[in-house]
């Protein structure tokens, strides 16, 4: 595997790739020799906390070293694009830099949010495509302007561990937030749920559609406690308008994952990918009782990024 950018790259064996990540938990250390003398590089132009450490850690259970950047902090300011003037205040071109990295390390990962100014620009996605054109080793997207893989995997194999029925019913629902939040893990989300043959209905109000690239297949319903009813798992997430790009449309907290639309459901487990505003986007008493996975599902964080890391070491 030559990089992990979507589900399209493990589609052709995604229940394999499931599998596998869930048997790592049992033995993660039975691989160590695919890592030995091998370098992750993993380069972060935005905050992480569970992608940053999960990643380190699959990757010391496959016997890697990892060498972390700070792209806003540990580089010189760079810029991208062709044929482009550099009498800013960038001093190098990403195109240099990348090329570099893929000379110091066997495997790169690389993290950027959209700037949720220009859709057309985010959803070309060009720091992550610099990457994979430049680098010259494999590359993993460690959350990129429209998907988040390494989650939505976690996501997929936290449901197989936990569901009571082959098809269990997923609701992916929006929730209020403060802050006008990019659309890739609820994209990623989606796309990766539908590709596994779930049952996903998404729910959110009016003017909060996502892209049909990602949504095709699922149920879109916009009374949420409809949407609730039956369910078997509860996604909640805030994400900004893709129609009306980057804006927040509503901060209604009658979206708020409540104990009493939980009681709708079919003793639901909530779910979320943290970090989480408490008792905006779900209750205390949700996430703090016994249906919540949220910390579950972060840990398989770990085993997401080792099933995927294994795959690239072996094709190295």
């Amino acid at each position: 595997m030559k990089q992990f950018t979507s589900v399209a790259d493990v589609a052709n064996f995604l229940p394999e790739l499931i599998r596998e990540a869930i048997q790592l938990k049992k033995a993660p250390f039975a691989y160590q020799h695919l890592g030995k003398n091998k370098v992750l590089g993993l380069v972060f132009m935005n905050p992480s906390l569970r992608t940053r450490l999960s990643t380190q850690r699959a990757a010391f259970h496959l016997g890697m070293q990892t060498i972390v950047v700070n792209a806003d902090k540990d580089t010189w300011k760079m810029a991208s694009g062709e044929g482009i003037v550099m009498d800013g205040e960038a001093a190098e071109h990403i195109k240099d830099a990348v090329a570099v990295m893929g000379q110091y390390c066997d495997i790169l990962g690389v993290r950027s949010f959209a700037g949720l100014a220009n859709k057309e620009e985010d959803y070309a996605e060009q720091t992550l495509n610099d990457f994979i054109r430049y680098a010259g080793v494999p590359v993993i997207s460690l959350e990129s302007a429209t998907r988040h893989p390494l989650q939505s995997l976690a996501d997929l194999i936290t449901i197989e561990e936990y569901k009571k029925t082959p098809r269990p019913k997923v609701v992916l629902t929006w929730a209020p937030h403060p802050k006008a939040l990019p659309q890739a893990v609820p994209n990623s989300f989606a796309e990766w749920m539908l590709a596994a043959g779930i049952d996903l209905t998404i729910t959110h109000p009016e003017g909060y559609e996502l892209n049909e690239q990602f949504t095709r297949g699922a149920k879109i319903v916009y009374d949420q406690r409809q949407a609730f009813k039956n369910a078997d798992f509860i996604y909640a997430k805030n994400w900004s308008s893709y129609t009306h790009y980057g804006q927040i449309l509503s901060r209604d907290r009658h979206w708020t994952v409540t104990t009493e639309k939980m009681a709708l459901t079919n003793q639901a487990y909530f779910m979320h990918c943290l970090p989480v505003r408490r008792n905006v986007v779900v209750e205390d008493a949700v996430i703090d009782s016994q249906q919540s996975i949220v910390i579950p599902q972060a840990a398989n964080r770990v085993w997401a990024c080792q099933a995927v890391l294994k795959r690239m070491l072996e094709s190295l």
